[in-house]
């Protein structure tokens, strides 16, 4: 059994009243190997194997980020056990967008990665897990990714570790890349009317509002 089979629920934080909502909410930065290992159900499959392994090398990991078939956040995890062992990325590759936007009664979430996969958080805690891409959220999840290449480009690496949700008010924008993890954020009103924010918002507000759709119109809803 792989990601998600089953939950570690013990001390989980994060900004939903929901131990598994914050589970999941804290899983998408891809940013605490031991997180995924503590809620992945063992025997580790692979690549589970490698990423959890302390005698995994670095040319057994390197291979992880190679595999053209590999889920983006596997690779995420992957560049972070080479860089935590000093080995730099050979190409700068973004691998995730991660839209937050604190407003008066909670938090919402969107995380979109280069696969095509997506995770979406209402402020009620109530989620969305995207597996199965189709040709319009590819689409959308193309410019998305587009318009954050942009962003990267002109800002700089976060080297410390990841802040704290945003507080009420905030919106923030997160790209996980294979170099670390790089963010902006400032008053909602404000990113959104950003000229080099603003793109990449509304590809991701795009994004949110068709998962949406798909999940009220489907059959099983």
């Amino acid at each position: 059994m792989g990601l998600f089979s089953f939950f570690d629920k013990s001390q989980t934080t994060g900004p939903y009243q929901d131990t598994a909502t914050n589970l999941i909410y804290n899983l998408l930065f891809c940013d605490n190997i031991e997180l995924f290992k503590a809620n992945t159900q063992a025997p580790f499959s692979y690549p589970f194997d490698t990423l959890f392994s302390e005698n995994s090398t670095v040319a057994d990991i390197q291979k992880i980020v190679e595999n053209k078939n590999a889920e983006s956040r596997l690779k995420i995890l992957a560049y972070n056990q080479l860089r935590s062992r000093g080995h730099k990325p050979d190409k700068k590759e973004l691998l995730g967008v991660i839209i937050e936007v604190r407003l008066d009664d909670g938090l919402d979430v969107l995380a979109s990665f280069s696969d095509g996969t997506a995770r979406y958080i209402n402020l009620t805690g109530k989620m969305i897990i995207w597996e199965t891409t189709d040709e319009t959220s590819n689409r959308i999840t193309q410019d998305l990714f587009i318009k954050s290449r942009e962003i990267v480009k002109q800002i700089g690496v976060w080297d410390k570790p990841r802040r704290p949700h945003p507080k009420k008010g905030t919106a923030r924008l997160t790209f996980l890349v294979s170099d670390g993890l790089y963010f902006g954020e400032g008053p909602i009103d404000t990113l959104f009317n950003d000229a080099l924010a603003s793109p990449a918002l509304a590809s991701g507000t795009e994004l949110m509002r068709y998962l949406t759709e798909k999940v009220v119109n489907s059959p099983s809803s």
